[in-house]
């Protein structure tokens, strides 16, 4: 028996552990005000906690990466999502924000995995047509897992402890580990694909991939290319917006908006909501642009980041509404901006790097972005005290629209080939 459309319900196997993986992420900023009072933790101290994971996430993508390059998606996400659960749980033990920052960075380590994988996921089962359709498929895992831990957290605050949610977020991912690892297979294992369905994925992605000998760079040949800063020096500029919403939006409702748990829990999820829409439709602008704007699929992923990165004007004026809802209005045009941006250059990253080293490619990036977060961070804990969060929300729509310049100067469609030649290839196919 064959599945039509397969590929859409592996995307969406995708997604669900990406909604594991930042819920995991999540459950410590919601949990952090009773988390912070009950462990006698600072606000610096908690920017410590914070930090420990946004290290260890950084500087495992890239090795995150190249493993799952090395063993392939199947088996390497497995792990890893097996990992991050019990660490997640783990977290529930902490007696301080020394043992927390500990359990933090180990989840930090195991769910470095989560986007590279679902990068090379999507390059192995969509053609290129497509491709930024299903990265903003599973990218809204992303959002939705933050969206998810407001009520979660408290849920369990009402009905036990903090611990609680810590433990139950553990147990959905080894469920989740169970269920991939009994129903994901690459295409070429893929007894449900259908010939045609195989036909349509084959025949639509470039050369680089549907090449069997295509040999896999050095780290340090990656790192010296032109592509890499084009997609590095973006996510260092871009990722300490989507680190600020995850880590400080619900002590920022509570300790300058004035809201108490019950509001954090009906409003915090809200701007996550607008980040899967950011995700979704995303996805669909870049095809939309290559359609009506007669511009490549390359170009089109390009002005599909520019426009996410524009709307980060939206947070950027947080400081200029005395409404505590108004203020979550625009973290909402914060939340869809980042996302569609996001999306934007995961697809820009699988355009420029082939199957065996995209993931690489991804982590590498990745681990630029949660640097630049980290860094970040630290400095929020510090001046988040003395200047408030408004000024900080305009940098990070500042550092979003130089990202933007970057992308558009220094991004082309393949280091190797211009983007005429993939683009001839896919048309030979068909």
């Amino acid at each position: 028996m064959k599945i039509k459309g397969i590929r859409w319900w592996m995307v969406s196997l995708v997604a669900a552990g990406l909604i594991i993986n930042y819920l995991a992420r999540n459950t410590l900023s919601v949990a952090a005000p009773t988390l912070m009072k009950d462990l006698n933790i600072t606000t610096a101290q908690y920017a410590h906690v914070v930090v420990a994971w946004q290290l260890c996430y950084a500087f495992m993508q890239p090795v995150a990466g190249f493993l799952l390059d090395t063993v392939g998606t199947k088996i390497g996400f497995a792990a890893f999502a097996l990992a991050w659960s019990l660490a997640c749980a783990a977290a529930a033990w902490s007696t301080g924000w020394q043992s927390l920052a500990f359990f933090r960075g180990i989840l930090g380590i195991a769910e470095a995995a989560g986007i590279p994988a679902g990068v090379k996921a999507t390059t192995e089962w969509f053609p290129a047509k497509e491709r930024s359709v299903a990265i903003g498929w599973f990218n809204i895992g992303s959002s939705v897992g933050a969206l998810l831990a407001p009520p979660l957290v408290v849920w369990a605050l009402l009905h036990g402890e903090w611990q609680l949610s810590f433990v139950l977020v553990g147990v959905f991912g080894v469920i989740w580990t169970a269920v991939w690892m009994l129903l994901y297979k690459h295409p070429r294992d893929q007894k449900l694909l259908g010939d045609s369905e195989r036909d349509h994925i084959l025949s639509g992605q470039e050369a680089k991939y549907a090449d069997s000998a295509t040999t896999k760079r050095s780290w340090m040949d990656m790192l010296g290319s032109r592509n890499f800063w084009a997609i590095g020096i973006p996510r260092i500029l871009s990722e300490p917006a989507w680190q600020t919403f995850n880590a400080w939006i619900p002590l920022y409702m509570m300790t300058e908006r004035h809201m108490n748990l019950k509001e954090v829990a009906l409003f915090a999820w809200m701007p996550f909501l607008a980040a899967d829409i950011g995700c979704v439709l995303g996805g669909y602008l870049s095809p939309l642009f290559h359609k009506y704007a007669k511009v490549s699929l390359f170009t089109s992923r390009k002005l599909v980041f520019v426009v996410g990165a524009l709307c980060m004007v939206g947070p950027a004026c947080v400081g200029l509404v005395a409404s505590p809802y108004a203020a979550i209005a625009l973290l909402c045009v914060g939340g869809f901006a980042h996302q569609t941006l996001s999306g934007a250059l995961y697809a820009i990253t699988s355009d420029m790097f082939g199957k065996n080293e995209v993931a690489t490619a991804t982590g590498m990036g990745g681990m630029a972005g949660y640097l630049g977060a980290a860094a970040f961070t630290a400095i929020f804990g510090v001046l988040v005290t003395q200047i408030g969060y408004s000024p900080l929300f305009v940098v990070l729509a500042v550092f979003d629209i130089i990202a933007a310049v970057v992308v558009c100067l220094l991004a082309r469609s393949s280091d190797r080939a211009p983007e005429q030649r993939w683009m001839a290839a896919g048309a030979t196919a068909k």
